[in-house]
């Protein structure tokens, strides 16, 4: 297998760590299964450590990472500048609970209210508590400043999303594995296909003026990386504007560099009302979220209203704020779209083979549909695990490829090598 060849100004080179195994890949796996909910179908993998874009499991076998974490992890594993940073404040500050200020807070939301050309800040910790706060700044808005009748409030949201697992979000998915017996499910939502202007249009004009919000992902990812049509996204905020509705853009995972631009809206030159960020955020290291806005819009709380105590803690503040440095250096967004279109030529040639059905990349960021006569998204993915490569698969029969953005040519190509002999077989 290859050696991490990453240019060393964008790798991550923390130390391995020395802590013996505690047991076998089989014997660490069949704990984990008998002492915890099986509320995940991991690959039988058992990573032990972790450096740029390779891991080593607990029997010291490599594997290339084409996953990331979601995204968490677009700056690879142990990037050195982000370890530095949280090392550092480590031995400062962790936690002073938002009871007190602290000397990262105010500087974090500066900077990235300034990274995301808006004003204000809420910060949290999960991606699915940054959208239950846009759920709860978007319906208090609409009260109070748009003026909706209390209780009425609407919010529209497309087919396919997937914007967490609590119990308010999940009542307005369409996986039915992420929804059913979970009930009684929270009201207030409209569902309208994805991509498709008019029935955004249809909804807007069924519920009137108690429609407070749209919210949607650029692109899906878990559905299997959907890119809308060029006309939606400016469609979509072409309508809010004109029906005084605010745009939410769930950028918690296509954001932050994945797509060759800081947010995936740039591509079609949107600028939404509100950006749900965290998984990059938090560099791979620390969960970081937010809700990022006008000070106009966020101007709705007030002192006691909402909160939480990791929210905007010292740790999680120093950390995104060397994310949001990295970021504005632009280098990262480059090599995301010159990896990423050079991913999207070599997978497009798979195409042909009569195994891949589709493929759909943007930056360094692909859903391949794998023919369900070959086999299923799963069993390609072990049979990628065993030659040394991870992915994911969703939705049966895709699998998504994701990798770190401090990936090197020479490894994505050593990659899709492999994923290129499995489809071969």
């Amino acid at each position: 297998m290859r050696s991490n060849g990453t240019d060393a100004t964008l790798s991550g080179s923390a130390a391995q760590g020395a802590t013996a195994p505690r047991g076998t890949t089989e014997q660490l796996i069949a704990t984990a299964d008998q002492h915890s909910a099986h509320n995940y179908h991991p690959l039988p993998v058992v990573v032990a450590s972790a450096e740029g874009a390779w891991m080593t499991d607990v029997e010291d076998r490599r594997y290339l990472d084409l996953l990331a974490g979601y995204s968490a992890l677009n700056f690879g594993h142990g990037h050195p500048r982000l370890i530095a940073t949280a090392k550092e404040q480590l031995d400062r500050l962790t936690l002073t609970s938002r009871a007190f200020h602290h000397d990262r807070f105010a500087e974090f939301c500066t900077q990235l209210a300034e990274l995301c050309g808006m004003e204000s800040v809420l910060p949290m910790n999960t991606g699915a508590e940054a959208v239950e706060t846009a759920v709860k700044t978007a319906r208090k808005w609409g009260y109070q400043v748009k003026g909706v009748p209390d209780g009425r409030a609407k919010i529209i949201v497309a087919s396919g999303n997937f914007h967490g697992r609590t119990t308010t979000v999940i009542s307005f998915s369409t996986d039915e594995d992420a929804r059913a017996n979970f009930g009684p499910y929270t009201p207030g939502f409209e569902i309208v296909p994805y991509g498709d202007l008019a029935a955004l249009e249809a909804a807007l004009d069924e519920h009137g003026e108690d429609v407070v919000a749209v919210m949607l992902e650029p692109i899906q990812g878990e559905a299997g990386v959907l890119i809308p049509p060029a006309e939606y996204l400016p469609g979509v905020r072409e309508l809010t504007r004109a029906r005084n509705v605010l745009f939410i853009a769930d950028e918690i995972q296509s954001g932050l560099g994945r797509t060759g631009r800081t947010f995936a809206c740039e591509h079609e030159g949107v600028v939404p009302d509100i950006y749900l960020l965290g998984k990059a955020l938090g560099g791979g290291v620390v969960p970081v979220s937010a809700v990022v806005s006008s000070r106009e819009i966020m101007s709705v709380y007030r002192p006691g209203e909402h909160g939480s105590t990791f929210g905007g803690n010292p740790l999680a503040c120093a950390v995104a704020l060397e994310v949001v440095a990295m970021l504005r250096s632009g280098e990262y967004q480059e090599r995301a779209r010159e990896l990423g279109d050079h991913l999207h030529r070599e997978l497009q040639l798979l195409t042909g083979t009569g195994k891949v059905e589709a493929v759909r990349v943007r930056g360094l960021w692909a859903g391949v549909d794998i023919a369900p006569s070959f086999g299923t998204g799963r069993e390609i993915s072990e049979k990628l695990m065993a030659r040394g490569v991870l992915v994911k698969d969703t939705h049966g029969s895709t699998i998504r490829i994701a990798p770190p953005l401090v990936i090197s040519k020479e490894d994505l190509d050593w990659g899709l090598d492999q994923l290129r002999e499995v489809l071969a077989g």
